[in-house]
């Protein structure tokens, strides 16, 4: 058994769309990134990656590689999962939180979570979405970005 956790962190801009959790979310602003600056699945790679020791994000997708630009972030997660496979572990379980003053995030965590589990080819009950406010303190609630942390669970597949 292996735990690994990741945490990511986007800007808000104009003129680019929301993406959270692999789902187009409704709001006068998107995320500003490299990749489709999906918070969510940021965290979720960076937490998988970290529970096999297998390095960052930013390490297998760097923003540095214009292969990367505007590329949508399922397709990192689901390079992300194959990476796992490769070293011989599996995906137990995801818990993961999202930090925003806005958009109301709650309407939409139920298709988080399985479009998040169709992606990792798990059951939509190994992953938990949650979303927070800050309550108006820091970047999230003053409306700059959003925030996202995850934690997992790994274990070696058995031969």
């Amino acid at each position: 058994m292996r735990i690994g956790f990741g945490y990511d962190v986007h800007r808000f801009a104009d003129g680019r769309d929301l993406w959270l959790g692999g789902i187009k979310i409704p709001h006068h602003k998107g995320l500003d990134g490299h990749s489709d600056a999906d918070v969510l699945i940021h965290a979720i790679c960076d937490a998988l990656l970290g529970a096999a020791a297998l390095g960052d994000i930013g390490r297998h997708f760097p923003d540095t590689d214009s292969t990367f630009k505007g590329i949508d972030s399922k397709i990192l997660l689901t390079k992300t999962a194959a990476l796992l496979t490769e070293a011989g572990y599996r995906i137990e379980n995801i818990d993961s939180t999202i930090a925003a003053q806005v958009p109301k995030i709650a309407p939409y965590i139920e298709l988080m979570r399985t479009t998040l589990s169709g992606l990792l080819a798990i059951e939509p009950e190994q992953v938990s979405v949650k979303a927070t406010t800050t309550e108006k303190l820091g970047f999230e609630g003053r409306e700059e970005g959003i925030s996202a942390y995850a934690t997992v669970m790994i274990t070696a597949i058995s031969s």
